[in-house]
């Protein structure tokens, strides 16, 4: 059933689309007034095509919230694991880790003042 359902909401999606892609929209008219209107509105009837696209696209529109609400619907009772049920469990390895080793790094030998030797004094020029 939730097939069925997806494959008519995407089905709707697309001509709902086209129905909307195929409308004029508010400024169209504006291009009449300079001399674009042609004779298109005796292709869909007497009332002109605002109407029937008008129909169609509301027609269309009541079945795709239908379907959006019959999917929503039948997911949350259909559904009742979680998506991590189908991943298997990582079986753990507890190995033993050796003991770690502290390395001895040896420091330099601190300089005294005794060992130092005493820095020159810069000779005056005479």
């Amino acid at each position: 059933m939730t097939t069925i359902l997806t494959v008519a909401h995407v089905s709707v999606c697309f001509f709902l689309i086209i129905i909307v892609l195929l409308q004029h929209g508010k400024g169209a008219d504006a291009g009449a007034a300079f001399g674009g209107g042609g004779s298109s509105q005796s292709l869909f009837g007497s009332e002109g095509p605002i109407s029937l696209l008008n129909k169609i696209t509301t027609a269309s529109a009541i079945v795709f919230m239908v379907t959006s609400v019959s999917l929503a619907y039948y997911s949350s009772t259909s559904s009742t694991a979680s998506v991590m049920t189908a991943v298997p469990q990582a079986t753990m390895v507890e190995e033993q880790a050796e003991p770690a080793v502290e390395k001895v790094i040896p420091m330099p030998a601190a300089v005294t003042e005794e060992a130092a030797p005493a820095p020159e004094a810069p000779k005056a020029q005479e």
